[in-house]
């Protein structure tokens, strides 16, 4: 492994998993949803064009699937561009560096995430005691010591642009992270989520397992500030997206990712703010 780059002493892999594990949906031509046990990538750009993205990398030990989901989409030895992050949450990089020792390419995220991946900050204990069910409880054991990916990581631009995600903008999503970000194109109204709303209640275990379909906010146990989330959640809403990939749970689209997203906006506090936990004030 290459030295300038290492994970946290408390990297692990995290034995969750659900029913829609390794299974790829594509949303759009060039829009591709892999699941991943539990979170989803994304891989941006048409198969034939060989120019591409990925956004987000998954769990940690998951390189190899994930390499092997490229190179079946956009063939043998293919690589994208670049590695765009959301956000640098353990399940967001978990198989990021063996994936930058692989492919050699680029990682981007917003500024406020660079203390998350360049060694400097750990993010926030997860909570335990939030409202919530089985994942909630089970959160203190996820990794959350930062990563550091040395000279390999850069800032997004700050004009908006997402570099080699043509079309795309990206927006300041924080509440779930810092330096949350999401991802929309005007052209089609196609917005990539992150975290800043779910279509699954990510702390529940069955839920989780089964991907039953609901929108909700940010997950509880990894969400610190709450207000943010709220005005996040309600800058996502005015896009009237027509389709909305997200990291955890199904895509959504249409009307039935119109009408959810707009009870989530209005109807905040009841939906996705817990009645307890730690990070609520």
């Amino acid at each position: 492994m290459d030295k300038e780059m290492r994970y946290g002493d408390d990297y692990k892999y995290i034995p969750a998993t659900s029913v829609g594990s390794g299974v790829g949906i594509e949303v759009l031509p060039d829009v591709y949803c892999f699941t991943i046990q539990i979170v989803n990538i994304h891989l941006v750009g048409h198969p034939e064009a060989k120019d591409f993205v990925l956004v987000d990398a998954g769990m940690p030990h998951s390189a190899e699937k994930i390499i092997s989901v490229v190179e079946e989409r956009f063939g043998k030895n293919s690589r994208p561009q670049a590695i765009i992050l959301t956000h640098g949450h353990f399940d967001h990089v978990g198989a990021l560096i063996e994936l930058i020792e692989h492919w050699s390419v680029p990682v981007y995220a917003h500024h406020l995430e660079m203390p998350f991946l360049t060694g400097k900050q750990s993010y926030p204990e997860p909570d335990p005691s939030v409202e919530g069910g089985m994942v909630a409880k089970m959160s203190p054991l996820f990794p959350n010591e930062p990563i550091d990916l040395g000279k390999h990581i850069h800032e997004l631009p700050s004009d908006g642009t997402v570099p080699h995600m043509h079309g795309f903008r990206w927006i300041h999503t924080p509440g779930h992270s810092p330096g949350h970000v999401s991802f929309f194109r005007e052209q089609d109204r196609a917005l990539i989520v992150g975290d800043a709303f779910v279509t699954v209640k990510q702390e529940y275990l069955y839920k989780v397992m089964t991907q039953e379909k609901e929108i909700s906010g940010p997950p509880r146990y990894l969400t610190t500030d709450w207000k943010a989330a709220k005005e996040s959640v309600t800058s996502l809403e005015a896009l009237k997206p027509s389709v909305a990939v997200t990291g955890h749970g199904l895509p959504l689209s249409g009307k039935e990712l119109l009408e959810g997203l707009d009870m989530l906006a209005r109807d905040f506090d009841r939906i996705a703010l817990p009645s307890h936990g730690k990070y609520l004030h």
